[in-house]
């Protein structure tokens, strides 16, 4: 147990006095202290490796309203961090400042630990997490299961107009491509019953033939100028793609429909049901797979 006595000081100015230690209570160390505005002396259990400085010094000024300034310094002045666990803090002395007051503190020195010692340590800390793990993941997973539900119900309800919106286009888009396709074919039965005509009825092969083998040429350059503009083979799977994705794209601008933000929904979705899957699988919920096939 640690005793803080304060010593009597002039305001606005610091003054040290020595501690005095003695065992913990409980195995817990007690840094018991004078509280300046009622001077009657208190105890704080310290949990060293749980609580932080930050902790620490909270607990002394809610305890006593009237201690405005409370803060931790090493021996060579520098400022302790809050975030410091008290286990580090009490490893070497240090000095505490309340108000205008400064202590200096001496925690007694620990015996060192044998190997022995210090592996059965080890052993009961792994213990005490493996415990902590297996009260505390059911709850985890529960919550962590009801904020994912929560979040794919609120990006589907983003997600379904659009959806409706992209379907009339697609629609729109399918139906325009689909003509185009058959314009197409139909200008080449065209093509081939007008040189027919002009072969067997208006003219001989030796006219025609010249005609035709230009027309073919030109049929050649066309394709040729496609795969310069596009970088593509001239394949009609993907012209009909290519020209889906022109009519879509046009539409969408038309209708004001933001692919982007459609995209990016879709991948939070995405997103969120394998973080689900995840969740759920059996190696996580400690399940047999059928029972967790079962529940899905």
């Amino acid at each position: 147990m640690w005793y803080i006595i304060p010593k009597a000081s002039r305001r606005n100015e610091w003054s040290w006095s020595s501690l005095p230690t003695t065992p913990g209570v409980h195995g817990l160390p007690v840094i018991t202290l004078t509280l300046p505005t009622r001077r009657e002396r208190c105890q704080f259990a310290v949990k060293p490796m749980v609580a932080t400085v930050g902790a620490f010094l909270k607990d002394v000024q809610r305890e006593d309203k009237g201690i405005v300034k409370a803060e931790v310094f090493a021996t060579d002045g520098s400022k302790v961090s809050d975030a410091t666990l008290m286990e580090v803090l009490l490893r070497n002395d240090f000095k505490l400042l309340i108000n205008s007051t400064a202590y200096s503190v001496s925690p007694p020195v620990k015996d060192k630990l044998s190997s022995e010692h210090a592996t059965e340590m080890e052993d009961i800390k792994s213990l005490i997490h493996r415990l902590f793990v297996a009260l505390h993941l059911e709850d985890h997973q529960i919550r962590k299961e009801r904020e994912l539900l929560q979040k794919l119900d609120h990006l589907k309800e983003q997600l379904m107009p659009l959806e409706q919106m992209k379907a009339k286009i697609m629609d729109s888009a399918d139906a325009k491509t689909s003509r185009l396709l058959w314009v197409g074919l139909a200008l080449m039965s065209t093509q081939g019953g007008a040189l027919a005509w002009l072969t067997w009825w208006v003219y001989s092969w030796d006219i025609m033939e010249p005609v035709t083998y230009f027309i073919t040429y030109g049929s050649a350059m066309a394709f040729y100028a496609y795969f310069v503009l596009t970088k593509q083979d001239y394949l009609y799977p993907d012209v009909k793609d290519r020209q889906f994705l022109h009519y879509f794209y046009r539409k969408s601008k038309a209708k004001h429909f933001n692919v982007e933000q459609y995209n990016k929904l879709k991948e939070d979705v995405a997103e969120a049901e394998e973080s689900l899957r995840r969740l759920r699988q059996p190696l996580h919920l400690r399940l047999p797979i059928q029972e967790i096939t079962n529940k899905d």
